[in-house]
């Protein structure tokens, strides 16, 4: 369900790509200006998944899903009927964020660390799958705006949530396995709701669940965790899907290929967050070292492409690029539930969505304008491996592994 519920949500975001393209064919604005849609939106999601986050300690879950789930699909087929830049900026920057934080993933992130507390990485690998398919969903929405037209592919996407995503949340979303009468998956000892748990490595080292949220927020762990989260996916990572189909295009690629490119790309990133495994086995700064890795290779592969006789160079680009990024989310998520999770941990994972929002903001806004002030993305992907070799480093310094073999129940 959850991989289902996360490709229908997620994907109206990363449509984005393809329909960037038919909105510059249409209104003839800036790459800079159109680009700024994509910005807010990751904006406002991070903002918005804070919300969520502190919502759902407060109410019950499933309200807050469905409030976000009507939010989204409304904003979303009103996104058909815009005609002013200052309209996606207002439905896509603000509205659609707003409803995807609301019943997404800072709601299932929660929800699936209240279900399991071993083997997170995997969970979460596996529930991300859903982030993969967002981009191979694309796909359909190339489809349905090449039949037609961009303005009625926002309508049917709005459609689809309310024929499939609303009887799945509806049979199947609960938030903790207490409402099942059942016990988290891992489970060995039962605490107190609220007890602070404190766990000292030389008195350096914090685990467990403060009494208060502020405790948490004077840990220099959580700054660096928040640090690495806005530079590799949403400066480093974003930056590059947003103009990624445009950039494809512009070396002389059809526009059908470079959709396949993009998908190829979410397929890849399938299999790196199946592999979330690995972050179980070998360390999450290992894991996440190697994502790194791979997407410094895949965009040096990018930037090398320079015409439409190497489509070899973007097939590397795809596979490398998607499966590493893929391999990040359940690594970099098992990290900070490894540090951070107790009764405060809704909170703390919308404060990683922001970070990620903040992130987003800057990285799909620079790269359109470094392509207007220079003509070239070269610069812009550049700055893509910067962000993502200095995330890397800061998530070394935070040190998960120091707390990874310790645990904290419910």
């Amino acid at each position: 369900m959850v991989p289902i519920h996360l490709m229908l949500i997620y994907g109206i975001r990363q449509s984005f790509a393809v329909f960037y393209s038919s909105i510059i064919d249409e209104f003839s604005w800036s790459r800079g200006n159109i680009a700024i849609m994509f910005s807010l939106n990751l904006l406002f999601y991070g903002f918005s998944a804070l919300l969520a986050g502190l919502l759902i300690t407060r109410f019950n879950a499933s309200r807050v899903i469905y409030t976000g789930f009507t939010i989204l699909s409304l904003a979303t087929a009103c996104c058909g009927l815009a005609d002013k830049l200052w309209h996606f900026y207002v439905l896509f920057g603000f509205f659609v964020p707003l409803g995807t934080a609301l019943c997404g993933w800072p709601i299932l992130w929660s929800t699936l660390m209240n279900w399991f507390i071993e083997r997170r990485g995997l969970v979460l690998g596996l529930a991300q799958i859903g982030g993969g398919l967002s981009f191979a969903y694309v796909i359909f929405a190339e489809w349905v705006i090449s039949h037609v037209g961009w303005r009625w592919a926002y309508f049917i996407l709005a459609g689809v949530l309310w024929l499939v995503l609303l009887p799945l949340v509806h049979l199947f979303f609960r938030y903790r396995p207490e409402e099942m009468s059942l016990k988290p998956y891992g489970f060995k000892v039962s605490l107190p709701i609220g007890d602070p748990l404190k766990e000292t490595n030389a008195g350096k080292d914090f685990m467990g669940d403060p009494e208060k949220l502020r405790e948490i927020l004077k840990l220099g762990k959580i700054w660096l965790l928040l640090a690495s989260e806005a530079l590799y996916w949403g400066v480093g990572v974003y930056l590059v899907l947003a103009h990624q189909v445009k950039f494809s295009q512009d070396v002389g690629y059809s526009g059908g290929f470079s959709v396949f490119i993009f998908s190829l790309s979410g397929v890849a990133q399938i299999f790196g967050n199946v592999s979330g495994f690995v972050s179980d086995r070998v360390g999450r700064e290992n894991a996440i070292t190697l994502s790194t890795a791979l997407c410094v290779a895949a965009l040096l592969a990018l930037i090398s492409v320079q015409g439409s006789s190497q489509s070899w160079l973007l097939y590397l680009y795809a596979i490398c690029f998607g499966y590493g990024a893929g391999l990040f989310n359940p690594a970099m998520m098992a990290a900070t539930a490894d540090l951070f999770y107790g009764r405060h941990f809704g909170a703390v994972s919308g404060l990683f969505l922001t970070a990620l929002g903040i992130g987003g903001a800057l990285g799909p806004w620079l790269g359109g304008c470094l392509h207007d002030l220079l003509g070239s993305y070269r610069i812009a992907f550049l700055l893509s491996i910067f962000c993502m070799s200095v995330a890397c480093i800061l998530i070394w310094i935070a040190g998960p592994r120091k707390v990874a073999s310790r645990r904290v129940t419910l």
